[in-house]
C-alpha cells in the first residue's frame, strides 16, 4: 500500500524503477501489490485506468489470454510501473504542462504577476495565466489562491475556476476549487460572479461576503464571513462553513503527506462548521471526525483511513 500511494503521488522515475525492481523480486510482492489495488478499490476511491492489472486471473474484466501472459510474465514490473505513471500520475503530469505556477503538498507560495498583482497559492494548487493588452485572465486549475489585484480599468481581471467566472478591477479575494464547488471569499473591493452556460446574471459580492457555487447546478449560496477567516489557510488555519466531512478531507489532503481515505459513506456525508489547524493535519483530521463518531487509523506513513469507532 505504501508503494501504491507513493506512486500515486508521482514520485518520479527513480522511484518507479525501484518499485519495478521490488515487484519483480518475488511472487509474494506481486500478491501484496494485487491486494493493495483491491483494497483501494474497496475503499470506494475513483478507479484508476490501470485497475485491470491488479485483478487476479479469472476475475472479470480480465485481459485477453495473450495479453495476460505478457503482463503476468517477466515484464510485469515494467508494465505496472508504466501504467501507474499514466493512470495515477497522469492528471498531475497534464497539470504540470498546463500550469504557469504551482505548489506541492503542504507548500505555500506567493507569485508576482506581470501587472503588479500578486497571487498567494495554497498547498497543491496551480494556476494558468493569460495576459494581453485587452484583458488579464487567470485560471485556477486546482486548489486555492488569494488574489490581490492591481487596479487597471482598461484591462479587466478575471479568474476562472471550475466553470465559475470571477470578474474584478482592483480588489482582494480568495478562490477555492473542489470537486463539487467553487468558493469565493471577498476581502476588499467588489467582484462579480457568473456561471458558464447560465444566463448573463452576475452575482456581486461585497467585502465580508462569500459565495459557494455548486458545480452540479450552478446554484449560488451567499454567506457572511469574518475578515480574519478569509483565506485563513495563509495563517495555517482551515475555515469551513456547513460542508461535508468528505469536502474537508479533500482540503486536508493538500496539506498531508499521506493519502486520506474515508471508509464510511454516512460519516463522509456529515456536515460540519469549524476551524482546523493545517500545520498539524493529523490533529485536524482527528478534530474533524471524532465528534461525529469517527476514528483516524494510521495504517502507514502514506495512508490514513477514517472509519467509525
Amino acid at each position: 500500500m505504501d508503494w501504491f500511494l507513493r506512486l500515486r503521488a508521482g514520485g518520479g522515475g527513480a522511484e518507479e524503477r525501484e518499485f519495478a525492481l521490488w515487484l519483480s523480486r518475488s511472487a509474494a510482492h506481486r500478491e501484496a501489490w494485487e491486494k493493495a489495488g483491491r483494497t483501494w478499490e474497496a475503499m470506494g476511491e475513483v478507479p484508476a485506468a490501470h485497475q485491470h492489472l491488479w485483478r487476479r486471473r479469472g476475475q472479470a474484466p480480465a485481459p485477453a489470454a495473450g495479453r495476460r501472459r505478457r503482463i503476468w510474465g517477466a515484464g510485469l514490473g515494467a508494465a505496472l510501473a508504466a501504467s501507474l505513471v499514466l493512470g495515477l500520475a497522469g492528471p498531475s503530469v497534464l497539470l504540470a504542462f498546463r500550469a504557469d505556477h504551482r505548489t506541492e503538498t503542504a507548500e505555500l507560495r506567493t507569485v508576482a504577476l506581470e501587472d503588479g498583482s500578486t497571487v498567494e497559492l495554497g498547498a497543491a494548487s496551480a494556476i494558468e495565466t493569460d495576459f494581453s493588452a485587452e484583458e488579464r485572465r487567470v485560471t485556477l486549475l486546482s486548489g486555492e489562491a488569494f488574489f490581490d489585484v492591481s487596479r487597471d480599468p482598461a484591462r479587466p481581471f478575471t479568474v476562472e475556476a471550475g466553470g465559475i467566472r470571477v470578474a474584478v478591477i482592483g480588489t482582494a479575494f480568495d478562490v477555492r476549487l473542489s470537486e463539487t464547488q467553487t468558493t469565493v471569499q471577498l476581502a476588499r473591493g467588489v467582484v462579480g460572479i457568473s456561471v458558464a452556460g447560465a444566463s448573463a446574471v452576475t452575482t456581486e459580492l461585497s467585502p465580508g461576503e462569500m459565495a459557494i457555487v455548486a458545480h452540479a447546478d450552478g446554484s449560488i449560496t451567499r454567506r457572511n464571513i469574518a475578515p480574519e477567516d478569509i483565506a485563513a489557510w495563509r495563517d495555517g488555519r482551515l475555515f469551513v462553513d456547513d460542508v461535508t466531512i468528505a469536502e474537508v478531507v479533500e482540503e486536508l489532503r493538500r496539506y498531508h503527506g499521506a493519502w486520506i481515505g474515508i471508509a464510511d459513506s454516512t460519516l463522509a456525508g456529515r456536515r460540519v462548521t469549524g476551524l482546523y489547524d493545517l500545520t498539524d493535519p493529523d490533529r485536524a483530521l482527528e478534530a474533524l471526525v471524532e465528534p461525529h463518531g469517527g476514528k483516524v487509523h494510521r495504517v502507514s506513513a502514506y495512508l490514513r483511513v477514517v472509519a467509525p469507532f
